[in-house]
């Protein structure tokens, strides 16, 4: 069976289904996967054939994609929430196709079309990462879900050393919503704590962060998926793959939400009291300090919150066993 994949060209958007597309790999199908150069290292060094559609560097748009499924012929294709256009390009092409979440459902109102109103490509199942307890309600009651375990991935590196004597904290604000000035605001409070931190600057300058204290390391990236096995507690800006990161190894999580679906994750998680949240206007280092110390606490819940969600992701089909039911996509 041969097999499109189809993402945005961005990490928060390719790294939630490279799980999946190495499985169906593994299982004996020919993957190929649509998105633009930025991602193409990773999803080489997988061996997953990325090319890039058209003069497409972003987004993909059917008309993009037309030619090259013409040229594969794919037997299933694999298109993320934020990539309708691959949606529209494979049922214009009478080729069967699933949604890929990466997340919660994406909330109205931050640039992206909600795949469950797409027209074009009416109802086509979704393989939904997010763990049930934090789904959106109403798209669990109302959309076909193929229930998917979230697997964090990264690129292979090294992990910097720190005081294993000591709880760890991971600070990151991702790719795209990081700042000096909120990187700076943390690390100050960090400095009150007895701990070690992990620092993940994405793409702020390390230098514009001045000294930072002994017990803070910095560095441009991590390997995330190998750093959090290894975390306390997670302090970030509320993005997806964090979340379900953070989620999937049971550390509960200070989230620091900035834009996109953040605030609705930042819902989600403190609903279900696996984490604490700190609004734009609420962020200094003194607060920062006494959220990461309580959830730090052993007196407090959010551990137990977060390992109990950790439980019900290891319960979630594995991508491998996915993998194997994808021929059943394709005799609909």
């Amino acid at each position: 069976m041969r097999v499109l994949f189809a993402s945005l060209a961005s990490v928060g958007h390719t790294y939630p289904l490279i799980p999946l597309a190495i499985a169906a790999r593994d299982a004996g199908h020919e993957v190929h996967f649509a998105a633009g150069e930025a991602v193409h290292a990773p999803l080489a060094a997988n061996g997953l054939r990325p090319f890039r559609p058209a003069d497409s560097f972003y987004e993909i748009y059917a008309e993009d994609l037309e030619p090259e499924l013409a040229r594969l012929r794919p037997d299933l294709v694999v298109h993320e929430w934020g990539l309708p256009g691959a949606a529209v390009a494979a049922s214009r092409a009478g080729i069967p196709g699933l949604w890929h979440g990466f997340g919660r459902l994406v909330p109205e109102g931050i640039g992206l079309e909600l795949p469950t109103r797409n027209a074009e490509a009416p109802g086509r199942p979704h393989l939904d990462i997010c763990p049930p307890s934090l789904q959106d309600k109403e798209f669990v009651a109302t959309e076909e879900r193929i229930v998917l375990r979230p697997v964090p991935y990264s690129t292979p590196g090294a992990l910097p050393a720190w005081d294993r004597s000591r709880p760890l904290i991971y600070l990151t604000l991702g790719t795209a919503f990081g700042t000096a000035e909120l990187l700076t605001t943390a690390i100050k409070g960090f400095a009150a704590l007895d701990a070690s931190v992990v620092v993940a600057v994405g793409r702020v300058r390390q230098e514009e962060l001045g000294d930072v204290p002994d017990n803070v390391t910095v560095r441009a990236w991590v390997p995330q998926a190998d750093l959090l096995p290894h975390v306390d507690v997670v302090v970030h800006h509320g993005g997806s793959g964090t979340t379900l990161g953070a989620l999937t190894v049971g550390a509960p999580q200070l989230l620091l939400p900035q834009g996109a679906d953040q605030f609705a994750n930042a819902d989600a998680v403190t609903a279900a009291g696996a984490g604490l949240c700190l609004l734009p206007g609420e962020h200094s280092a003194e607060a920062i300090a006494d959220h990461v110390r309580k959830l730090l606490s052993r007196q407090e819940n959010h551990r137990d919150a977060a390992r109990a969600i950790a439980e019900e992701i290891a319960r979630m089909p594995s991508p491998d066993e996915v993998a194997r039911r994808l021929p059943e996509y394709i005799a609909r």
